[in-house]
């Protein structure tokens, strides 16, 4: 493993080193150049630069036939989506800069959203590696692979905060924490982004989706969102504020409501928050069929809408059309100005001339590229090593792991052998059949396939018309007809012969994303009828879970003797999941995400506000105190919370002084021991706690983190600083502010074990 990683650290200097750093394009140079081209465009051409049609990855030859041909020649499209490869590519932008008048290029977009050939841990998971360097580099190897393959445009980062595991685009996020969210948006947006835009190695990001998507009623997708503004600034606008601060060149809208009025039409979040308080620059595009579905709202028909969402501050219309058959008309009756037309064309150029596509249309469709950086041995190499950082081990009883490599295993689950659900949702250009499963992983790992039994044991969920839901996009789920019993009996038989039992058991990759809300978050009945069995037969039993949000499994942890979650790891899972079960690698991912005990106790977040009548810490139930009847208010595994193979100790937590004036700092540092029998990693955390406020504050929040390597028996000394900025928030009129006073600070392994110490903030 050690020349693994230093391979790691090459690949990833040699890459970062493959962005050349240049300064951003000369500002007055892309006015002019703008402005002369503008001048040339009729109001039909201008209106047609903000239509963003999805290709659907149509063919060569339909180029040329399509109605989509047609309105590329006739200056209708300012971009396309859903398209891939460099001749497909190629072919379509020589129809816009060649055909059509004025030859301005197409911007190519896709959702690469956790890689793109070479697929990474979904968002969720990446962010459990709390590793900023492995997040940046699985977007810069993204960019890499997508730019080699034509796209110069990523919708990604989405960096919604959600308490909300019900909610299945979770998955896609980086949890609860809005300071953790922040960091991972930078992390990604520097990714792909690199230093210098006009790279052809480098891709646009997008921010998404603005804003508050994550806070939908129910859980359920799409749904309403109601809000206090001060929760929204000093939570949830968080994330999206840090990921336009890294420069990213878009913002997409979200699909909910804020106050009241559609995000997609809401000028007070796209103009007032987004330009004005923040100063973002670039260009903002709807979600799908944004606009269209502002009519559902019920806030006006087609025009109304499309005249509503281009006075808020959007760009471009990505499906709806809106602005291509409406906008004319509405500039007729006054109810636009060209002004504001003329603002969304230039903003839509502008990122055309910042990707350099005006130097050169083809700067991504060179087929070379194509053929040597994409789904390369380095590039799976770094998949592999972080997907196995992203894992979080939930429980070791009797230290059943790390498995000996030459013990005699019964490998038994519906996603054991199934390399089309390794990577998890949104892997749009994914080649699932090339992923490695866990039978795969595990053979590779211990030279020794035949040490392994393999056994389905159960289907993903016993309800097959369910099933078919959760096995869309080519990602089957593998349905066997075969009576539960029989399958459990199969099984059972497997186990007992053998040393140990692996369990795969959990969710499929489409269980969660976009559109695959549940309202039972607790592992399938029929899932835990097979532990139960396997149970029975004596056998130590480690159940690797695979899941794409928190899931309530108290039964598991009372029962289970070794839990693994891996959420899904990408092309390389199952080699990563082998790597961590055999102990090539000690785990050290830490959830982003709070586990409930169940799915009543929703949602259910570390960083919450007490009430008038708090319950003292570890208690259960007091009567007249807030809290339940049948379970205690803490969660089953708290936010930053992971086991490894070793152990850590903390001690000595110093704080440089006991007093702070602003524009002063305090220096924090903690003592950390590896005092068990592995080398391995721990996340360092660093809360704070603002004891006495104009408005309540929070009872914890994140406001650091380390990732340190410890060999056993070693001690480290951690050190944070904390400065005014740290202690500042939104109060009551918005203003950002930091109140003098007493602060407690808490460094551990998760929010729930810590040290303590305070601090005050004097006024001067």
């Amino acid at each position: 493993m050690k020349r693994n990683s230093i391979l790691f650290a090459v690949i990833l200097m040699a890459s970062f080193l493959s962005v050349s750093a240049q300064p951003l394009p000369d500002q007055v140079k892309m006015n002019k150049f703008i402005s002369e081209l503008m001048a040339k465009m009729t109001l039909d051409e201008k209106i047609g630069q903000l239509n963003l049609p999805s290709a659907g990855d149509f063919t060569t030859g339909q180029t040329s036939s399509s109605d989509i041909g047609r309105k590329i020649r006739e200056g209708k499209v300012g971009g396309l989506f859903n398209i891939r490869s460099v001749e497909r590519i190629r072919n379509v932008q020589k129809v816009a800069v060649e055909e059509s008048r004025l030859k301005i290029p197409l911007i190519f977009g896709m959702d690469v959203i956790h890689g793109y050939k070479s697929v990474f841990p979904i968002p969720l998971g990446l962010s459990c590696s709390w590793d900023m360097d492995l997040i940046e580099q699985s977007a810069r190897i993204a960019a890499i692979e997508a730019s080699a393959d034509g796209i110069c445009w990523t919708f990604s980062p989405m960096v919604d905060l959600s308490r909300d595991p019900r909610w299945g685009r979770v998955a896609e996020g980086s949890g609860e924490d809005p300071f953790l969210g922040g960091e991972v948006a930078k992390a990604m947006v520097r990714g792909y982004q690199g230093t210098d835009l006009t790279a052809n190695n480098t891709i646009m990001a997008t921010v998404k989706h603005f804003a508050l998507y994550g806070a939908g009623e129910a859980g359920r997708d799409y749904n309403t969102v109601d809000m206090s503004r001060q929760r929204m600034y000093n939570e949830y606008f968080l994330p999206y504020k840090a990921g336009v601060d890294a420069g990213a060149g878009s913002v997409m809208a979200a699909f909910n409501e804020v106050d009241g009025i559609p995000a997609t039409g809401n000028k007070w979040l796209m103009q007032n928050v987004l330009r004005d308080q923040w100063g973002f620059n670039g260009f903002i595009v709807t979600d799908y069929t944004g606009i269209y579905e502002m009519t559902a709202h019920g806030v006006g028909d087609l025009q109304t809408v499309s005249a509503m969402a281009l006075k808020a501050g959007m760009d471009m219309d990505m499906v709806s059309e809106g602005f291509l058959l409406t906008l004319q008309k509405s500039l007729s009756e006054g109810k636009i100005s060209e002004g504001q037309i003329n603002t969304a064309c230039r903003r839509i150029l502008e990122a055309k001339y910042k990707l350099g596509l005006f130097d050169d249309p083809y700067r991504y469709c060179d087929s070379k590229r194509a053929e040597t950086e994409i789904y390369t041995d380095a590039n799976r190499m770094a998949a592999r090593k972080t997907a196995s950082e992203s894992f979080v081990l939930l429980k070791n009883e009797g230290n059943i792991l790390p498995l000996r490599k030459d013990a005699k295993i019964a490998l038994i689950g519906p996603l054991a052998d199934n390399r089309l659900n390794m990577c998890g949702t949104w892997t749009v250009a994914g080649d699932f059949e090339k992923a490695i499963s866990v039978l795969d992983g595990i053979g590779m790992v211990t030279g020794k396939p035949e040490l392994v039994t393999l056994a389905r044991g159960i289907n993903v969920v016993a309800d097959s018309v369910l099933e078919s839901r959760i096995g869309m996009f080519g990602k089957p789920t593998g349905w066997d007809s075969r009576p539960a019993e029989i399958m459990i009996a199969e099984a059972v038989k497997a186990a007992e012969k053998s040393e140990v039992v692996v369990a795969i058991l959990g969710e499929a990759s489409e269980s969660s994303g976009e559109c695959s809300s549940i309202t039972n978050i607790e592992l399938p009945a029929n899932q835990r009828e097979l532990l139960k069995a396997l149970l029975k037969t004596g056998k130590p039993v480690v159940m690797v879970l695979f899941t794409g949000r928190p899931l309530a499994i108290t039964w598991e942890q009372e029962n289970v003797p070794a839990i693994l979650n891996v959420w899904f790891g990408g092309s390389e899972a199952g080699a990563a999941v082998a790597d961590v079960l055999f102990g090539d690698v000690v785990p050290s991912g830490k959830l982003t995400a709070s586990f409930p005990r169940n799915t009543g106790q929703i949602p259910v977040f570390y960083n919450h506000k007490n009430t008038g009548r708090p319950l003292p810490e570890g208690q259960w139930f007091t009567k007249f105190l807030t809290n339940y009847l049948d379970v205690p208010n803490e969660p089953l595994y708290p936010f930053g919370y992971g086991l490894s193979y070793t152990s850590f100790s903390y001690s000595d937590l110093t704080l440089s002084k006991r007093t702070m004036k602003p524009g002063e700092s305090i220096d924090v540092s903690v003592k950390v021991t590896n005092t068990g029998n592995y080398d391995g990693k721990e996340v360092v955390q660093l809360y704070i706690r603002d004891m006495v406020g104009t408005t309540t504050r929070p009872v914890k929040e994140l406001k650091g983190f380390q990732k340190v390597f410890l060999k056993k028996g070693e001690t480290k000394e951690v050190k944070f600083t904390i400065d005014i900025e740290d202690l500042k928030f939104y109060n009551y009129d918005l203003d950002f502010v930091a109140e003098p006073g007493d602060f407690k600070v808490f460094t551990g392994g998760n929010s729930r074990d810590v040290l303590e110490a305070e601090f005050v903030l004097t006024e001067s």
